[in-house]
C-alpha cells in the first residue's frame, strides 16, 4: 500500500467515523443506557433478594433451636451459648456508631441486675471492627454482662445482621422466641422477657 493509498484509507475511515456521530451514535448510546439501566436493575434486584433470603432466614430461627457459638469476651473469658442452657438469653447485637443501640444498653443493665437472679443473661455482640471502641463505650454505660466481638460469619448463624440493633430472645431450653430488629419499645421486649422468665 503506498502513502497516497493509505492516506485514502484514513480518510474514509475518518468520514466513517463523522458518520457515526449522527443517528447510529445517539441508537448506541440509547443502547448503552438502555444496558446500564437493566444492570442497575438486577443489581437492585439481587439486592432485594439478598434481603428477602436474610429477612426470612432469621424468621425461620424463631421457634427452633438457637445457632451455638462460642467466642472470646472482652474480658478475655469464654462465652459459650451453649452452657446457658437453663437461663433465659437476650442476645443483643450492636456498634458504637448506633445511636439507638445506646439507648437500649442501659436498660439491658438495669434488666440484668434486676432479673438476674430470676435466670437472665445478656449477652452483647458487638459488630464493630475495633475492639478498642468496643471497650471504651463498654466502660463507659458500666455494662454488667459480657460483651464479645462479632463478625460476619457469627451473623450469618442468625440470618445476617442488616440492620442495628438487633435482639434475640432465647427460651431455657435454648430456643429462639422472639426478635426484635430496630429501635423498639422496650416495654415489648421486657414485657416477653418477663414471660419467658416465669417458665421453668
Amino acid at each position: 500500500m503506498t502513502r497516497g493509498t493509505r492516506l485514502s484509507a484514513a480518510a474514509s475511515g475518518g468520514s466513517r467515523g463523522e458518520a457515526l456521530a449522527g443517528p447510529d451514535a445517539a441508537t448506541g448510546a440509547r443502547t448503552w443506557i438502555s444496558g446500564l439501566m437493566m444492570a442497575s436493575l438486577l443489581l437492585g434486584t439481587g439486592f432485594a433478594a439478598a434481603g428477602a433470603r436474610a429477612a426470612f432466614a432469621a424468621e425461620s430461627l424463631l421457634n427452633k433451636k438457637a445457632p451455638e457459638f462460642t467466642r472470646r469476651d472482652l474480658s478475655g473469658g469464654n462465652l459459650d451459648l451453649a452452657s446457658l442452657r437453663g437461663k433465659v438469653v437476650l442476645l443483643n447485637f450492636w456498634a458504637t456508631w448506633c445511636a439507638p443501640c445506646q439507648l437500649e444498653m442501659p436498660r439491658f443493665v438495669q434488666w440484668q441486675r434486676q432479673y438476674g437472679p430470676q435466670g437472665l443473661q445478656v449477652i452483647g455482640i458487638s459488630m464493630d471492627d475495633d475492639p478498642a471502641l468496643v471497650r471504651g463505650l463498654y466502660a463507659k454505660l458500666k455494662l454488667n454482662y459480657p460483651v464479645a466481638m462479632g463478625d460476619e460469619k457469627l451473623g450469618e448463624l442468625y440470618g445476617g445482621v442488616l440492620g442495628l440493633p438487633l435482639t434475640y430472645l432465647i427460651d431455657r431450653n435454648g430456643e429462639v422466641r422472639a426478635r426484635f430488629q430496630g429501635e423498639t419499645d422496650l416495654k415489648t421486649i421486657e414485657m416477653r422477657l418477663k414471660a419467658l422468665l416465669s417458665k421453668p
